[in-house]
C-alpha cells in the first residue's frame, strides 16, 4: 500500500506539471481585441443605492460589480484610527457601448458626516471609444486635521456620469481596497511636497535583439517591462497594458509609437487615434498623454514628465505629482481608436513603447513588509523577463512541480531498490536451505551448517 502510494503521488505530480505547462495564454491579434480580463480572485458584490445597506470591503481584496446608467452605488470601509485607505475602480463598458467626451465615474471616500476625504474622476474625453479606465480615492492619516480622522465607518461612492446620448448599457467595474503599511518607527519623514525636480526627458533606450512584449488584457495580467524599447501589436479597438517596477527615488519616462499603414494610397485623418495612461499602484491616475492622430504615416506621443516616486509627493496640489507617493508597479495603457479600422484595415498595427526608469532606488520609508508598495527582486526579474503577474505564478508552480516529481521519483526509486535488496535476501536464503544437509538418522535435530550462524 505504501509503495501504491508512492506511485499514485509520482502520477499525481506528473499531472500537474502537465496541467500547468498545457495552460493557454491569453488570446490577442488577428481574432480580434480581447475581452478584459478581471482578475480571477475578484469576489462577486452588488453595490447598494442607500449607504446603510452597503457591503463592507475588506484591505487586500478585490471585487467584481457593475454600475447602470446614471447609477450612485455605495460600498463600505471599516477602517482604524492608523489606517491609510486606497479603493480603485477600474470601469469596463460591456460590448463597446457608445461613449462620450463627459462619461466616466467619480469616486470618493466620506465620512458618517458625508464629507469627502477624497475624490478623483476618470474620463474617456477626446478619445471617446469604450475602453477600461480608472480612477481612485483615499483616506489618509493627517496630523492637525478633523476631518476624516479616527476609526469608524467610513462610505465609497462611485457614480456613474453619463451624456444623453451615450449608450444605456451596464458598465462592469473592478474594485480593489488596499491599506498602505505603518511607517518605520524613529525615522524623518517630510510632510511637504518638494517644489522642485528634474522634468528634463533622459535619452531614449536603445532596442534591444529581444525586444518583442505583448501587452496583457488588464491590470492582472498586465505584461512586465524595464528600462527599453518594446515592440508589439495592436488591433483596432484593442487596449494593451504593461507595468513597470519604479522604486522608491526613481522616475518613469514613457513613449507609445504607431508604424505607418501598408495600405496603399491612404492618408486619411483620424483625431484621437492612440490613447496612453499612467497609473500607480493603487490602481490611481497619474497622467494620460493627449490622444495622437494618425494618418497613416509614423507617429508618437509621449507622457509629461513626472516625479521621482517619493512619500511627500502626498502632500502636492497637482495629481500628477501626488499620484507619484508610493514605489511599485506603474501600469502603463494602450489603447488603439476602433475608428482607425473603417480607412486602414482591422489588421494589427505595429506598436512601440519606449520606457525608462531614471535613477538610483532608495530605501523603503515603512516598517517590514511593503506589500504592493515596495519593489522586490522577484518584480525585477519578472520586468527583465516580460512576464506577467500569472505567467511568473505558472513557472513558480511549474518549478514546484518539478521538484516534488523528482522528490516523487527519488521515492519511489528507493522503495524499488529496497524491494529488490529485499527479493534478493530471500532468494539467497532459499539457495543456502537447498544446500544444507538432510540431518541425522536417529531424528536428532537438523545442523545444516557445521559451525555457528553465519551473517549474510
Amino acid at each position: 500500500m505504501r509503495q501504491r502510494s508512492r506511485g499514485r503521488a509520482t502520477l499525481a505530480a506528473v499531472a500537474a506539471m502537465c496541467a500547468v505547462a498545457a495552460l493557454p495564454g491569453q488570446a490577442y491579434g488577428a481574432d480580434g481585441p480581447a475581452a478584459y480580463q478581471f482578475d480571477p480572485k475578484a469576489k462577486a458584490v452588488t453595490g447598494a443605492e442607500v449607504n446603510t445597506d452597503a457591503t463592507v470591503l475588506t484591505a487586500g481584496s478585490v471585487y467584481r460589480s457593475s454600475i447602470k446608467f446614471g447609477q450612485k452605488l455605495y460600498y463600505r470601509l471599516n477602517l482604524e484610527e492608523t489606517t491609510n485607505a486606497y479603493v480603485s475602480a477600474v470601469v469596463v463598458p460591456k460590448d463597446g457601448g457608445k461613449v462620450a467626451y463627459g462619461d466616466g465615474i467619480a469616486i470618493s471616500i466620506r465620512d458618517k458626516s458625508d464629507l469627502q476625504c477624497s475624490s478623483e474622476d476618470a474620463r474617456f474625453e477626446s478619445a471617446e471609444y469604450p475602453r477600461p479606465i480608472a480612477a481612485y480615492a483615499y483616506r489618509n492619516v493627517k496630523k492637525g486635521s478633523s476631518s476624516c480622522q479616527g476609526a469608524g465607518t467610513y462610505n465609497v461612492l462611485i457614480e456613474r456620469e453619463n451624456e444623453d446620448t451615450s449608450g444605456r448599457g451596464d458598465w462592469e467595474l473592478e474594485i480593489r481596497y488596499a491599506s498602505e503599511p505603518q511607517l518605520a518607527k524613529g525615522g524623518s519623514t517630510p510632510t511637504k511636497a518638494p517644489e522642485n525636480w528634474p522634468s528634463a526627458s533622459p535619452k531614449p533606450p536603445t532596442r534591444g535583439d529581444d525586444n518583442r512584449r505583448h501587452g496583457g488584457s488588464s491590470y492582472y495580467d498586465a505584461t512586465s517591462l524595464e528600462t527599453g524599447e518594446w515592440r508589439d501589436e495592436v488591433v483596432p479597438g484593442q487596449t494593451l497594458f504593461y507595468r513597470v517596477p519604479v522604486d522608491w527615488g526613481q522616475q518613469i519616462f514613457a513613449t507609445a509609437g504607431l508604424g505607418n499603414s501598408t495600405v496603399p494610397d491612404e492618408d486619411e485623418y483620424v483625431s484621437g487615434a492612440l490613447a496612453m495612461s499612467l497609473d500607480n499602484p493603487a490602481h490611481g491616475r497619474v497622467g494620460n498623454a493627449s490622444p495622437m492622430s494618425y494618418s497613416g504615416r509614423p507617429a508618437s506621443m509621449s507622457l509629461d514628465p513626472v516625479p521621482p516616486v517619493a512619500y511627500e509627493n502626498r502632500f502636492a496640489s497637482r495629481s500628477s505629482v501626488s499620484a507619484m507617493r508610493f514605489a511599485g508597479w506603474y501600469y502603463l495603457s494602450v489603447t488603439l481608436s476602433p475608428e482607425v479600422a473603417k480607412p486602414y484595415g482591422s489588421k494589427p498595427f505595429p506598436l512601440t513603447l519606449s520606457v525608462t526608469v531614471k535613477g538610483a532606488a532608495g530605501d523603503t520609508p515603512y516598517a517590514g513588509d511593503a506589500g504592493i508598495f515596495g519593489v522586490t527582486q522577484g518584480d525585477k526579474d519578472m520586468a527583465r523577463n516580460g512576464q506577467s503577474g500569472p505567467q511568473a505564478a505558472e513557472s513558480e508552480s511549474r518549478s514546484s512541480n518539478m521538484k516534488l516529481l523528482g522528490a516523487a521519483g527519488i521515492g519511489a526509486g528507493a522503495v524499488l531498490v529496497l524491494g529488490l535488496g529485499g527479493w534478493m535476501l530471500l532468494a539467497r536464503r532459499g539457495q543456502a536451505a537447498a544446500a544444507a544437509p538432510a540431518g541425522t538418522a536417529d531424528g536428532a535435530p537438523q545442523q545444516p551448517y557445521g559451525g555457528p550462524p553465519q551473517a549474510w
